[in-house]
């Protein structure tokens, strides 16, 4: 039987067009092309020189793209080891030297010492139920500059969670099964944590 092949596209910016393979993985499944048009659409204003964290990085669909558009600086997690070898290569194929790529899980890789990001990518498996906890992170361990940009993806059945005072969610939308927006740190609220996430 042929193996089947995986390949994501790149929409725009300077990758524009270029195809990167990924493995078959229980649960990696890329963010689809209109997600993304969509996302990237309304990062346009604060993507330039941004540095991006692709939390749950799988198929490195969002983190290359950032990369792309013009991010300064990409920090890829992934947990499992066939998928991070993957992304490496395709680092490697496009000649990407502004991206780390971190063999982490997620949860424990927050609980570190943090280097704040301007946006954070967060589309961890749908079944996980991942977004409240890592969420928290992000705020009590200070890996979010002023005003940076959260994006969240989950499952339409799901729901996007509650977020905390210190976040707005100023994007919600939904196509097809995914359900998706982009929330933004409020200013002067970088180290707080709303009650309700206690």
């Amino acid at each position: 039987m042929a193996r089947q092949t995986n390949e994501l596209r790149l929409i725009g910016g300077r990758y524009r067009g270029r195809r990167l393979p990924f493995p078959n993985h229980p649960g990696l499944r890329p963010t689809p092309d209109r997600v993304r048009e969509t996302l990237f659409n309304w990062l346009a204003p604060v993507l330039q020189g941004a540095r991006c964290l692709d939390l749950f990085a799988g198929s490195g669909a969002l983190g290359f793209e950032a990369l792309s558009r013009g991010a300064v600086e990409v920090v890829m997690v992934e947990r499992a080891p066939v998928v991070v070898r993957q992304l490496r290569a395709n680092a490697e194929r496009l000649g990407e030297t502004h991206l780390r790529i971190d063999q982490a899980d997620a949860l424990r890789w927050l609980e570190q010492r943090a280097e704040p990001f301007d946006l954070v990518f967060l589309d961890p498996p749908y079944s996980a139920r991942l977004l409240d906890p890592v969420i928290e992170r992000l705020i009590r361990f200070d890996w979010l500059t002023a005003g940076a940009h959260v994006y969240l993806e989950t499952g339409f059945k799901n729901g996007l969670p509650a977020l905390p005072e210190c976040l707005e969610l100023i994007r919600d939308q939904r196509a097809g099964q995914v359900r998706y927006g982009l929330a933004r740190m409020q200013p002067g609220s970088e180290n707080q944590v709303s009650q309700s996430m206690e």
